[in-house]
């Protein structure tokens, strides 16, 4: 059955998604209930690109709250982790592109730089997992490049020359590439052995979707079509590993037998949401497809009467939370801008 394709159908259920996730929402923290820190960074996120994508600010008052009652319960958005503290850095700058305010800006510069100090030279390169040194692994890394493209995209110095980002990404580029975390399926395995090998560790679908969206923004930079193709053989790769019939995306950690701890149901949105700005310079119909289809079955397989999503996007429904709804927003707000494409 082909997906239905009228644009106001999947603005509607994106809207529907993102009341949902409100309910969660608690203006005293600044956070989502029934979810972990650096999943509110992505339900944030989420928020900030169903307004960009579908014309919608109801919610945008999110943004400001977030930004001061969060602060206070982690102050400066850091933790131990520079994965955590890049998905909020990432929600800084979304929130500074719909916003404007320079104060977003600063703060995902400040995190940027408390990343930086992250990497030394233990296997030629690369950012640790954790401020304690304990893993070298691909999301830290791969956040890292893509921040540091988006702000290089948004930052100059006062006298007019492009900021030192730029040597930042292309220099994790440069070791992620030759650093065997791409494994031979052509998708990222999740970090490297105390030996500085590729751990065959799980394919998670977020590792794909963020190393995509850096590799697009540094074709964005730089007009090479290198980092295009690049970014395309793993979207494809995805695609074909990374699916069940008829191309709904799954994670591993999803089949029978598996147990989903709290992280695993954020991680198909980050990879709908990075393909989408692959979508905006590589406009596959199979890509347009891929999200209008993911929409459908989310919708009429996945859903409780409480417009709530599930883990398993071909269904059934199994529980909700804001990281389920969370993901299933950034599949919707594809959705609704594709299917205006």
């Amino acid at each position: 059955m082909q997906p239905e394709r009228e644009p106001e159908r999947y603005r509607a259920w994106a809207s529907a998604a993102a009341d949902a996730l409100q309910n969660w929402y608690k203006p005293r923290t600044g956070l989502w209930k029934t979810t972990g820190w650096w999943n509110c960074a992505n339900a944030l996120t989420a928020v900030i690109q169903h307004c960009q994508r579908t014309g919608e600010h109801r919610h945008r008052y999110v943004i400001e709250t977030t930004f001061d009652r969060a602060g206070r319960v982690t102050p400066g958005f850091s933790n131990e982790f520079y994965d955590d503290d890049g998905w909020w850095a990432l929600a800084w700058i979304a929130a500074f592109d719909l916003t404007g305010e320079v104060r977003y800006l600063e703060m995902a510069r400040r995190l940027f730089e408390g990343m930086a100090a992250g990497w030394d030279e233990v296997c030629g390169g690369g950012l640790w997992w954790t401020r304690a040194k304990t893993y070298k692994n691909a999301i830290p890394n791969e956040l890292f490049l893509l921040i540091a493209a988006r702000l290089h995209q948004r930052t100059t110095d006062h006298g007019g020359q492009v900021s030192g980002y730029l040597d930042w990404a292309l220099r994790e580029w440069e070791w992620f590439s030759s650093s065997g975390l791409i494994g031979p399926a052509g998708l990222v395995n999740d970090g490297l052995t105390a030996d500085c090998a590729n751990n065959g560790g799980t394919t998670w679908t977020y590792n794909q979707g963020v190393i995509i969206g850096g590799l697009t923004a540094l074709h964005e930079i730089t007009g090479d079509g290198e980092y295009l193709g690049q970014a395309e053989a793993i979207a494809d790769a995805a695609l074909g590993g990374l699916t069940v019939p008829p191309g709904i995306l799954a994670d591993p950690g999803e089949r029978p037998g598996a147990v989903a701890g709290g992280d695993l149901p954020q991680f198909k949105g980050i990879f709908v949401r990075n393909l989408y700005e692959l979508y905006l310079h590589s406009p596959r119909a199979g890509y347009r497809d891929f999200f209008l289809a993911n929409a459908t079955s989310l919708w009429r397989n996945s859903r409780n009467r409480q417009n709530q999503f599930g883990l398993v996007w071909t269904g059934p429904f199994d529980r909700a939370d804001a990281a389920r709804q969370g993901s299933a927003l950034d599949a919707f707000n594809a959705a609704a801008a594709a299917a205006d494409s």
